[in-house]
């Protein structure tokens, strides 16, 4: 099979859970000899700051550092992700052409496209790219264009969805959503991201890594309570609230993706709450917390972080939100909370809109704290119970069930050929006069060329 990805987020390096389970997806393809590109929107490198974070990025994840300069430069720049090749755009949504040239030159089987996408432009432009292709990764719900929780509904694009081939989902919870809201079955596929040890920057992102191995590294006489990426919609009140009730406890905090700067002053206005650097490795912090708080106040997909720190023996207090529960296996400490409805017409300084946050009930957190801080005995059971749950979960994850599900599927007849150059006439990306990636090679020579990188750069563990 020909698979290509397209997504609005930014691959190289992979940043955030949806980006780094859809690469997981795709390397279990790669693995067997299906072709897969991914064709996916450009880390920005506007300023020196967002340059500097790249390079640090790429170098943290052992890829190819001059990535960050050629990105500059470059309106289309191809790399690699563990053999997987990957086409980043700068300015994606203004030049979504560049999706319609891939689908006639790469000639995709299937087509798939993930959730962040706010806008749904390249939603909308894969269906009329692809028609009876399209696969939908559903990972954000508030990404979709449909339902509850959705920042932009968008009948047509929700129709889109509602019309692929597929929708691939990673929990019950977001399985329902889908069935609720559009009326369609979505198929469960849980990403196969806990075996490989992916390098995590701890930046916000849901990171993806854990060893699972048995050797569970919390603390329980030294270890602090932490939170990753500490914001509005994550439930940082609460983490704030349960900080100033425990002043003599130690709290540590892992800034993200949606953390602000005025929720860093609110975090480092507190004599108890150490805010952390970037990690090379989640596990670098994992081995520090006691206690993990995931007292998230938006609708969650799954939860990849909560499996990752059970999986590492760290007790987790999740509230009840979407896949929260799913990613809990059953565990203790699962505290219901009030969803954020709605937003205000403002964006942060991180270009998140406003959430107007519902009043919560601190107590059943207060609790649950204290059950975990107040007996050794306690934490140490419930340390080997969410390992044990976190570890029986794993085991059952199929790394190549997507790959059977698009097997299955019944795909159209082509509508096009692949073709070695770009015809006449159609705006095919280029730089510097020439096709990027690796369009001109034969298959074989493509292929030969993935074994060797694949060589040089194997996966770490």
């Amino acid at each position: 099979m020909r698979i290509l990805l397209a997504s609005n987020a930014s691959y190289l390096p992979p940043r955030g859970g949806s980006t780094r389970s859809n690469l997981a997806f795709l390397g279990t393809l790669a693995e067997h000899g299906h072709r897969v590109r991914v064709i996916a929107a450009a880390a920005d490198t506007h300023t020196e700051a967002q340059r500097s974070r790249l390079e640090r990025e790429l170098a943290e994840q052992y890829l190819d550092s001059n990535f960050a300069r050629r990105l500059e430069h470059e309106p289309v720049a191809t790399g690699f992700f563990r053999g997987i090749e990957i086409a980043s755009v700068r300015d994606f949504m203004r030049n979504t052409g560049i999706l319609a040239a891939q689908v006639r030159e790469f000639a995709p089987d299937w087509l798939l496209v993930s959730s962040e996408d706010v806008s749904h432009t390249l939603l909308r432009e894969a269906a009329r790219s692809a028609p009876g292709r399209l696969i939908y990764l559903a990972h954000t719900p508030q990404f979709f264009p449909f339902g509850e929780a959705s920042w932009h509904r968008d009948a047509a694009a929700a129709e889109a969805v509602r019309q692929a081939a597929a929708v691939i989902v990673i929990s019950h919870a977001m399985a329902d959503y889908v069935g609720r809201h559009l009326g369609r079955e979505a198929t469960l596929v849980h990403p196969p991201v806990y075996e490989e040890s992916i390098t995590a920057s701890g930046d916000g992102e849901e990171p993806s890594t854990a060893r699972g191995d048995g050797s569970g590294a919390a603390n329980f006489s030294s270890s602090v309570i932490a939170m990753i990426n500490p914001c509005a919609v994550k439930g940082i009140s609460i983490f704030l609230a349960l900080a100033d009730l425990f002043p003599a406890e130690q709290f540590a905090a892992l800034p993200g993706w949606g953390t602000t700067a005025h929720d860093l002053e609110h975090l480092r206005a507190r004599p108890n709450i150490a805010v952390w650097p970037r990690v090379q490795r989640i596990d670098d912090f994992f081995s520090h917390v006691k206690v993990l708080l995931v007292p998230s106040l938006w609708l969650e997909g799954f939860g990849l972080v909560v499996m990752e720190a059970m999986l590492d023996g760290v007790p987790v207090i999740a509230s009840n939100s979407g896949g929260l529960p799913e990613a809990k296996a059953g565990t203790d400490f699962v505290i219901p909370v009030r969803l954020i409805k709605t937003y205000e017409p403002v964006f942060d300084d991180r270009n998140m809109p406003r959430p107007l946050l519902p009043p919560q009930d601190i107590g059943p957190w207060l609790e649950a704290l204290l059950v975990l801080l107040e007996d050794s005995a306690v934490y140490q059971n419930q340390r080997r119970a969410h390992q044990a749950a976190a570890s029986s979960f794993v085991r059952r994850v199929d790394r190549f069930a997507l790959e059977r599900v698009l097997l299955n599927l019944a795909a159209p007849e082509p509508t096009s050929t692949r073709a070695p150059t770009p015809q006449p006439g159609i705006a095919s990306p280029l730089v510097d006069g020439q096709p990027f990636g690796l369009s001109l090679l034969s298959d074989d020579k493509r292929e030969l060329l993935l074994k060797r990188l694949r060589h040089r750069h194997p996966a770490r563990s």
